[in-house]
Order: C-alpha cells, then sequence, then structure tokens
C-alpha cells in the first residue's frame, strides 16, 4: 500500500471524482481541487508529496499553479495534465518545473508509472537533501568543539575565507583536527554541493604521487593499463585537500606551483593540458619556513600557500576545551554503540585535563572511545582511563618543551592580556574589566608576564 498524498486539481468534475477514486484504491491519500483557487489555498494550508494538474481551468492554468507551488513548496513535484499537447506544451512544462506532462485521455498504468517515477524521485531528492544535513553536521563548523579564545578565533577566519578562492593552508601538530578544519571550510563555501578531495600526500611515493594528483594515459607507465582521472580533476568546482604538504618532493612542488598559480596540468605521460577549477586547501605539521630555510621546500611555493595561514593549537594549550570534547566524543560514540553514559567523574575529568596529549585531538577520541568500550559504570571514572593519563602527577605536567603546567599556561596567558590591552588602546581599566579582573591583579600579571606598555603611547607625566 502507498501512503503518500497527492493533490488532484481539475475543473472537470467527473474526472476529478474517477481519479481520486482510483487512486485512493491504490492507497494513496488523496485531496481534490475544482479551480486554480481551491487549489493555491489548499497548497498553503496542506503538504503534498506530488500534485497533478490540469492546464486548463476555469478560473486560470496548471501553469499558474505551477508557479505558485515551485515558490511555496519547491520540494513537491507537480505533473500537468492536457487534452490538447503539442511539442512545445510539453518543453515548455518542463522549462517550468513541471515533473512531467501527461495526455488525457489517461490511461491507468501510464498514470500510475509517471506517480512512480515521480515519487522515487522524490525519496532520492529526500534523501539526498538529508545526506547532505548529516555531512554539514559531521563536518561543519558546528561539530567543531572548542571554547578556548583561539578556536573561536579560527571560526572566524573559517566563515571570513570560505568563500574566497584562496589557498589555505593549515599548520598544528598532528591530531590537532586539520582534516576537519579543511572539511568545514569546504562546507561552508558555494563549493559545498561539489567534491572535496582528501589526498595523504606523505603516504605516496613521488611517481604514485603524480598519477593520483593529475591522472595518467595509458601506456605512460608500466602498469598503467587505462586512463586515469586525477585527483585536481575530480575536485573540479569543488575543493581538495593535501594533507602532509611539508613531504612532497622538489619536482612535484614545481607541478604544485603551477597547478595553483594557473589551474592547468598535463597528466602523466600526457600532452593535453587540463584546466580545473579547484579550491586547494593544504596541511602540514612541519614548519614550512624552516623547510625553506634548509632547502627542503620551495620559497616561490611557500609564498603561495601561505596566503591564509590557519595555526591550530594544540590540546595541551586549551585544557579547558578537553571536557567539552570528551563530553562530545563520549555522546558520539555511546550512539554509535548503543550505549548510555552520563558523563565523567571529577576525578576522571581532572586527570585528562592533567595530561598532555602528545596525541592531541585524536588522542582524546581514542582514549574516550576505549572508556566507553570497556567502562562498566554508568560513569566514566578515572579507573577507565588508561594508564599513562592516571599516573599524571598533577604539579609536574610536561608538555612538548618539558615544561610545568604553570610555564606552558604563562605564554597563552600573556598573548590573551596582550590582546585585550591593545583591543583597549592599553587602558588598564577598560583592559581589567574585559577580562573580569580587578586592576591589582593586572598589574601583577603584567609585570610577572613582561608586559609594558609601548613607550610612545604613554602619555606625558605617566606613572605606571
Amino acid at each position: 500500500m502507498n501512503n503518500a498524498t497527492i493533490l488532484l486539481v481539475d475543473d472537470d468534475r467527473q474526472v476529478l471524482e474517477s481519479m481520486s477514486a482510483w487512486l485512493r484504491e491504490q492507497g494513496y491519500t488523496v485531496q481534490t481541487a475544482p479551480s486554480l483557487k481551491d487549489g493555491r489555498e489548499l497548497v498553503d494550508r496542506e503538504t503534498f508529496d506530488l500534485i497533478i494538474a490540469d492546464i486548463r481551468l476555469r478560473d486560470g492554468d496548471g501553469f499558474d499553479l505551477l508557479s505558485h507551488c515551485t515558490k511555496v513548496c519547491p520540494q513537491t513535484f507537480v505533473i500537468l495534465v492536457t487534452g490538447y499537447a503539442t511539442a512545445e506544451t510539453g518543453i515548455e512544462a518542463l522549462r517550468a518545473g513541471a515533473f512531467d506532462l501527461l495526455t488525457k485521455p489517461l490511461l491507468d498504468q501510464e498514470l500510475e508509472m509517471a506517480i512512480d517515477r515521480a515519487l522515487s524521485q522524490r525519496k532520492v531528492v529526500e534523501e539526498n537533501r538529508n545526506l547532505k544535513q548529516q555531512l554539514d553536521t559531521r563536518f561543519g563548523l558546528d561539530n567543531i568543539v572548542g571554547h578556548d579564545h583561539r578556536m573561536r578565533r579560527i571560526f572566524e577566519m573559517i566563515d571570513s575565507v570560505a568563500d574566497t578562492r584562496a589557498t589555505v593552508l593549515i599548520t598544528g601538530e598532528s591530531g590537532t583536527g586539520k582534516s576537519m578544519i579543511a572539511r568545514a571550510i569546504h562546507r561552508r563555501s558555494a563549493r559545498r554541493d561539489k567534491a572535496f578531495v582528501e589526498v595523504a600526500c606523505g603516504a605516496l611515493p613521488e611517481t604514485l604521487l603524480e598519477s593520483e594528483l593529475f591522472g595518467h594515459v595509458a601506456g605512460s607507465f608500466t602498469g598503467a593499463i587505462g586512463n586515469k582521472v586525477g585527483k585536481f580533476a575530480q575536485a573540479d568546482g569543488g575543493t581538495i585537500f593535501l594533507d602532509e604538504i611539508g613531504t612532497a618532493s622538489t619536482s612535484m612542488q614545481v607541478k604544485l606551483l603551477r597547478v595553483l598559480q594557473e589551474l592547468q596540468f598535463e597528466p602523466v605521460g600526457g600532452t593535453q593540458t587540463v584546466e580545473v577549477d579547484t579550491r586547494v586547501i593544504l596541511a602540514t605539521n612541519e614548519d614550512l619556513s624552516r623547510a625553506v630555510e634548509e632547502g627542503r621546500f620551495r620559497q616561490d611555493l611557500y609564498y603561495r600557500v601561505n596566503v591564509i595561514n590557519i595555526e591550530l593549537p594544540s590540546l595541551r594549550e586549551r585544557p579547558g576545551d578537553v571536557p567539552t570534547l570528551a563530553q562530545h566524543f563520549l555522546k558520539e560514540v555511546c550512539e554509535e554503540v548503543g550505549k548510555e553514559l552520563t558523563g565523567f567523574t571529577p576525578e576522571a575529568l581532572a586527570a585528562m585535563q592533567r595530561y598532555a596529549w602528545p596525541g592531541n585531538v585524536r588522542e582524546l577520541q581514542n582514549v574516550v572511545e576505549r572508556a566507553v568500550l570497556l567502562g562498566r559504570g554508568g560513569t566514566i571514572g578515572v579507573e577507565d582511563l588508561a594508564a599513562n593519563i592516571r599516573s599524571t602527577p598533577a604539579a609536574a605536567i610536561p608538555t612538548a618543551a618539558g615544561r610545568t603546567l604553570k610555564e606552558a599556561l604563562s605564554g597563552p596567558e600573556r598573548q590573551i592580556i596582550l590582546e585585550v590591552l591593545e583591543s583597549n588602546g592599553w587602558n588598564r581599566n577598560a583592559t581589567a574589566d574585559s577580562l573580569g579582573i580587578n586592576r591589582t591583579t593586572l598589574y601583577k600579571k603584567m609585570k610577572r608576564l613582561g608586559l609594558e606598555e609601548p613607550v610612545g603611547m604613554r602619555p606625558i607625566g605617566f606613572l605606571p
């Protein structure tokens, strides 16, 4: 039995009654309208899966209803019916947005096939819409969790650059979420409906990487049996994300520079130039400026890819985000495995915030997944965490440079205070208010962190 809702619009009462009766026998829910006016009113009030309308109505025609539906309910397909069809009428109907044009007298089989096609197509469109919504949820900006001021600034930058053609370079330690940021940029851009193609440059030898990126023609090398379309061509109109770009060889860097400048390339072994409209996002956990100094990375390519740089902070630099991220991953894993856990104990959260997270966000995600799968209680406790996390002492949390937590946080703290001071024109009262601390505390922090107002900004007779 069918459960779709159909609206029939026809000023011929006999046709309206007989067609609606037949459709109800097929299991459809049917409403009828004997005029354009009645049809419009029903469309405004209710939702239909399909509308079947006669072109000639006593107070207008089906094209008027089609136009109204396009504005009010564009997701609803419309089939037009006429007793005076011509080739021109059919072309006009399709151009106006009709799904199909049928000719009277209608045969049961013909009508049934048209309805099946329309409802099947509507289902595909709805599934695609739901899939895009899921992609937006999974890879969009809303899925990137973080309240740290650095992350908020990155969110703002993503919104600012998403719709530009500028090349974006994402830097940061391994596991900080560079791929997720790249996908978020793509999902926020006008290219979201086109392909997002990701290539791990460090995972392929140079010969295979060139073929992977630019494609090849048959016979260009041993094993090249047929032509292959490269990733740049696959991402035409969309976005290509080149991860681990710092591992590219010198010769590959030359080829990449040309693509970035001209958006042109030749497949391996080919002579025909391919032009693409591909937005390029790159990522690396290397210091490319140092690689340039050491001669491992071309200076001209570095300047070309470093148009917009998004630098992701390590997780140890934003320990305040650990509880939020952990809860986010907990919810995801519980939904996947069908478990119900309420959260983390205070001791577990404290242990996770003490830990230095050398693997960054990716490591935290794995830790939470392990705790969910192996934990037996309704809440994740410190006993459910890995031994290295449980054993991290509170007083001496190591960082990548072997510093304590206090030392590690002094840099970010200094940067925050400096930014607020500069935004307030070094007005200490306003800065203290913005930071939610008193002036005395601010003075002490400035002294400890070596923050002094630029001499040129101090008024004559100023006393600190």
